[in-house]
């Protein structure tokens, strides 16, 4: 472990202590939403809450999962807000390792996430979760926790504990995880002793002060701070046969909704969005056959991006994030969709869920 700055987390601990009442929050992908585990309160997330609960009776609890299965830091970044920092959260586990891939990309996104929740008005307490697949032990905490450390923020690695001592003999891989990635209850189990045997260790020390750091300036370009994600709610393209979807959406996991159907070859919808790095996000389902789309930035038609609906995994429709411009230029930018033509006469909608700006 690196040298970290704990007051935000003993002072959550001495609140909790004093009868105070807390928001505690878990962001990230599939494992934190509580994929594997026979019902929510299996889930790894639940049960370091129950620790909250158990470990200060006397505090008023509050427990926000804004995990969602399939997705990064990238667009992590753009729902924080809406999914997690309105709730005014005191204490959040971020565990997006992975999910993202191991290189400078997103660990510019998910910087960007961190210093968004560090500056958040709540001033959480946050602590970095790396997950890992148990196959090959591959998972992006390198590039997380070089972020963790240049912001002295704490971190539990499943890679460095449970994935080790699976590797040593302890127990089985299949006794933890059905397919390699999503623990089952024991996994859930084993992921929550990590982190609750950590704060254990930290409320040892609670009484013990420590003096704040200010924080750092960015170690990346860190273009991403800032992102916003655009729905129906929040901009008006020009529509070309793509409509609206009228249907109301009732949480953060009703994932189809607020965004822009194109049912038709030809259909087209244009934005036009002030940014340097833009991506869309996308329904990709398993509902073959689905509609393809075009994508033209800027009018440059010699440079087509093409956006496939298929999805050639069978767990379910993705929430698909394309890469359209990454620090380019800042000013006005155009990003055109059509509807593609092919030989198919009943397909599945292409459907738009939103663009993510920053």
């Amino acid at each position: 472990m690196y040298d970290t700055d704990l007051t935000r987390l003993k002072a959550c601990m001495r609140r909790a202590e004093a009868g105070e009442e807390l928001t505690l929050g878990f962001f990230g992908g599939s494992i934190t939403q509580d994929s594997l585990a026979t019902r929510h309160e299996n889930c790894y997330a639940y049960r370091v809450f129950q620790w909250w609960e158990k470990t200060f009776p006397k505090a008023r609890l509050h427990y926000v999962n804004g995990g969602i299965g399939g997705t990064t830091s990238h667009y992590g970044v753009s729902r924080a807000v809406t999914d997690l920092l309105m709730y005014q959260p005191d204490f959040v586990v971020v565990d997006f390792s992975v999910n993202d891939e191991p290189e400078a990309f997103f660990q510019e996104t998910y910087e960007g996430l961190i210093r968004k929740m560090t500056a958040w008005p709540s001033h959480p307490a946050l602590l970095l979760l790396n997950n890992v697949y148990y196959d090959t032990g591959k998972n992006a905490q390198e590039y997380h926790n070089q972020v963790g450390a240049w912001y002295r923020i704490p971190y539990v690695s499943i890679r460095d504990t449970v994935w080790k001592r699976m590797k040593a003999g302890e127990f089985t891989r299949e006794e933890i995880t059905p397919d390699g990635l999503h623990p089952n209850d024991k996994g859930h189990g084993l992921v929550a002793a990590e982190i609750t045997a950590y704060l254990e260790e930290v409320r040892k020390q609670m009484w013990e002060e420590e003096s704040a750091q200010p924080m750092p300036a960015p170690l990346t370009e860190n273009a991403y701070e800032n992102a916003k994600r655009l729905t129906i709610r929040e901009i008006c393209p020009q529509l070309q046969g793509f409509r609206a979807d009228p249907a109301e959406k009732t949480g953060h996991l009703d994932h189809f909704k607020n965004g822009w159907i194109g049912a038709n070859p030809g259909d087209r919808i244009e934005f036009q969005v002030q940014a340097s790095c833009i991506a869309v996000q996308y329904r990709k389902t398993i509902r073959h056959p689905a509609r393809k789309a075009q994508l033209i930035l800027d009018h440059d038609l010699q440079h087509p991006l093409l956006l496939d609906g298929d999805f050639d995994e069978d767990w379910g429709d993705c929430l698909f994030l394309e890469r359209v411009l990454h620090h380019g230029t800042p000013g006005t930018h155009t990003v055109e969709l059509e509807v593609l033509a092919d030989e198919r006469e009943e397909a599945e909608p292409f459907y738009l869920m939103a663009l993510i700006i920053a």
